[in-house]
């Protein structure tokens, strides 16, 4: 769960587009995540991988990543040892199923007494880390995967007070 937090803050990226991640779409040398599947649960048939991510084509993307992320991946790299493609694999080494993962982390969340806190609350601290740095609007909707700039400003960005352009503007 630390090294699956540490991705999730590092990229934005949704739950089960992390826990889709095969290290054949990281590039520990160039510093960057492609981000192009999705692990799904589907009543009746089970765990999926499915190509593309939420918003479908549009929402895949390569990811540049920061140095701490690269560290903690070359890490996991040399723990899990060749022979594993996820970067977050289950016990058997296959695909960790996210339902699993949000049940133990709201377990975690309820032992540190953590209130209503979900997994998504990492992908709008990335929109408002990278929002509070004046990164603009359109960068921040291509790094969560948006396909459309207008989801990442009406639900992730929140409004804040103007600044002193406009009262200088008003003084003419």
């Amino acid at each position: 769960l630390p090294d699956l937090t540490r991705m999730m803050l590092a990229t934005g990226c949704r739950i089960g587009e992390c826990l889709a991640i095969g290290w054949t779409e990281v590039d520990l040398d160039a510093a960057t995540v492609d981000v192009r599947w999705r692990l799904v649960r589907r009543s009746g048939v089970g765990l999926l991988r499915l190509a593309s991510t939420k918003t479908g084509e549009k929402g895949e993307r390569l990811i540049p990543l920061p140095s701490w992320a690269v560290t903690m991946l070359r890490q996991r790299r040399a723990v899990i040892g060749p022979g594993v493609e996820p970067v977050f694999p289950d016990s058997l080494g296959g695909w960790r199923d996210p339902s699993n993962v949000r049940r133990v982390w709201r377990q975690v969340r309820d032992e540190a007494e953590m209130g209503d806190v979900v997994s998504h609350m990492l992908r709008k601290t990335v929109a408002s880390f990278l929002d509070d740095a004046q990164v603009s609007t359109r960068k921040i909707s291509d790094q969560l995967g948006h396909s459309k700039v207008s989801m990442t400003q009406d639900r992730y960005l929140g409004r804040r007070l103007t600044d002193r352009q406009t009262a200088e503007v008003l003084e003419g």
